[in-house]
């Protein structure tokens, strides 16, 4: 039996679009050796559901936009005994959190409305959005974090986190790579024979 099931991909937008459908031979839900359908259609389902922008701005948006905020709130604290514009810039890590944040719970509520955003994940992609090159800047914002990340840890600045601040800090970590690390294992298994 063969069952046409779409199958999402996100274009150079970011935004995730339905192509033609797929066809998948599956097995009879009346066939002994079955459960409730075929692996392929169990995974697919768990396929969309990574690629979907609720799943990508809860475990990559929102995480990225806790380490900025961390990092912009650090800079305003450690900034009091420095130059003025180690302050200024922690506030400006501050808004570019915030308003990185709106755009992520932005298309979460989107993708649940099953509306496409009219708008990308973060400020950085949307200004690549205006030079057609939305997913370079996003690459860019992405690399940016990183460095973040790896500024707060070397300059021993994530040893000034409160505590509230200090398991913020952990629960984005841990989400973001946990749920890489499940994203990366199911795709791996999906290619086996």
């Amino acid at each position: 039996m063969e069952e046409n099931i779409p199958y999402p991909f996100i274009n150079d937008n970011g935004t995730i679009i339905r192509l033609t459908t797929c066809s998948y031979g599956t097995m009879s839900s009346d066939d002994p050796k079955t459960t409730g359908g075929s692996y392929r259609q169990k995974s697919d389902i768990l396929q969309r559901f990574f690629t979907r922008p609720f799943f990508l701005s809860l475990t990559i948006g929102i995480p990225f936009c806790i380490f900025k905020l961390l990092f912009g709130i650090t800079l305003v604290r450690i900034g009091l005994d420095m130059p003025a514009p180690v302050s200024a810039c922690g506030w400006v890590a501050i808004g570019w959190a915030l308003a990185d944040l709106i755009m992520n719970l932005g298309r979460e509520l989107y993708d649940m409305i099953n509306r496409p955003a009219p708008f990308e994940y973060c400020t950085i992609a949307q200004i690549g959005h205006f030079f057609s090159m939305p997913m370079v800047f996003l690459a860019i914002d992405t690399l940016l974090t990183f460095l973040i990340v790896c500024t707060m840890l070397w300059s021993g600045w994530i040893a000034t986190l409160t505590p509230i601040e200090s398991y913020l800090w952990y629960a984005a970590t841990t989400l973001n790579l946990i749920s890489l690390s499940v994203v990366v294992l199911y795709s791996e298994i999906r290619k086996l024979p």
